[in-house]
């Protein structure tokens, strides 16, 4: 109601002040009009005044309403024993207690509604001689009660009207968590697929390069062949950062988009052609489909793994092993090179940590593991479990 008022421009001292005109206008022509019954004092100017009084008090309802209601209470007690027409000025009286029964703490404002209605009843009863179930008491009772019935029933329509807002709130602010976090992941995945491709890349470049510009004199179709290597593959990076580009700009994209997988070891390590260390690739187990997820998590481990090989290890001879296993995939990369070189916390060259922790990150997304250390033969083995299920 208050946000209804504030909508139409009404400030709420206007509100009261409406509200006290309004108590005032009814009290007064209540008055004049009253039945002075036998023996009762008729209206005079004092009878106005407490009329009016008791309406002015109802200014500061919103604030204490416990304490307008007393006021209240006390000068329609004075009106009465003063025998003034009975019951002129309840109109004060009922929005004082439907005040009380719409305020939110309202313990003692109830406590002073109840002694109100009893008293008034304990008087009534006196001056009538009636009975306390007789019908001649009825109006008034029902009237303060049905104030208070009426203030509550709007107190709980407000209640659940801020239980409803403060839901809506809390959903809203639960999207916008949910977004966060979803952005903070897209992000994540961004890095990870911008350092696996640009790192892999980096390094069949430098490799192949300096074979280029060696024999650039000496042998120049080995240094062309050295060339087409690195053409190679910056176009297949080019690629894979166009598909993911794609994905990223347009949410109904074919997400069937080709993905590396485990097929395509072998062409990852083509790029190095014969100007890098001497790479092996062996499969042990008998070779099945995996998921896709599965199979692209793969190729980025084990196209990290070649990367950081080339650029911290110097090695002579890299083997890759894939096996294939009844919950998943077991995979090992080992080389032969300077160990002690690697970065085993994922920090590693200018990767910016996302290299071995990348990795990781991206097996435990699947429910995997990864292991780095240097080898107790000498060099470095990276090693990386993949669940996916019972394979048929």
């Amino acid at each position: 109601m208050r946000r209804r008022r504030d909508d139409l421009g009404w400030a709420p001292w206007a509100v009261d002040a409406a509200i006290c005109l309004v108590a005032a206008s009814g009290n007064l022509y209540r008055i004049a009009t009253g039945t002075v019954e036998a023996g009762g004092r008729p209206a005079d100017g004092w009878a106005f005044a407490i009329g009016g009084v008791m309406a002015a008090c109802l200014a500061g309802r919103r604030r204490w309403p416990a304490p307008v209601l007393a006021s209240v209470s006390a000068l329609w007690v004075v009106y009465h024993v003063l025998d003034y027409p009975g019951g002129a000025p309840a109109v004060a009286v009922w929005v004082a207690l439907y005040s009380v029964a719409v305020a939110r703490r309202r313990r003692i404002g109830l406590v002073l509604a109840g002694q109100l209605i009893v008293s008034d009843l304990a008087g009534r009863m006196r001056h009538t001689s009636a009975g306390l179930f007789d019908s001649v008491l009825d109006g008034s009772t029902v009237v303060f009660v049905a104030m208070l019935l009426l203030g509550d029933a709007v107190r709980s329509r407000r209640a659940r009207r801020v239980e409803f807002e403060g839901r809506i709130a809390a959903l809203a602010e639960r999207r916008e968590q949910e977004t966060a976090q979803r952005l903070a992941q897209e992000r994540i995945w961004i890095a990870r697929e911008l350092h696996d491709v640009s790192a892999h890349t980096i390094a069949v470049i430098g490799v192949q390069s300096s074979v280029a510009a060696e024999l650039l004199d000496d042998d120049p179709p080995r240094a062309r062949e050295a060339l087409l290597a690195v053409r190679r593959a910056t176009a297949e990076a080019l690629g894979e950062l166009r598909v993911a580009v794609r994905v990223l700009r347009d949410d109904d994209a074919d997400d069937t988009a080709p993905a590396p997988g485990i097929d395509d070891l072998g062409r990852l390590v083509r790029t190095y052609g014969d100007a890098g260390p001497r790479i092996e690739v062996r499969t042990e187990g008998e070779a099945r489909p995996v998921p896709r997820l599965v199979g692209l998590t793969a190729y980025r481990i084990v196209q990290e793994a070649l990367a950081n090989a080339l650029r911290h290890g110097d090695p002579g001879t890299v083997e890759v092993v894939v096996r294939y296993r009844g919950g998943g995939l077991d995979l090992e990369v080992r080389d032969d090179g300077h160990g002690a070189r690697h970065d085993t916390s994922g920090g590693h060259g200018t990767s910016g940590g996302h290299g071995l922790r990348g990795m990781a990150e991206r097996a435990a997304g699947l429910g995997g593991h990864i292991e780095a250390a240097a080898a107790p033969e000498g060099g470095f083995r990276v090693r990386a479990w993949l669940p996916v299920g019972e394979m048929p």
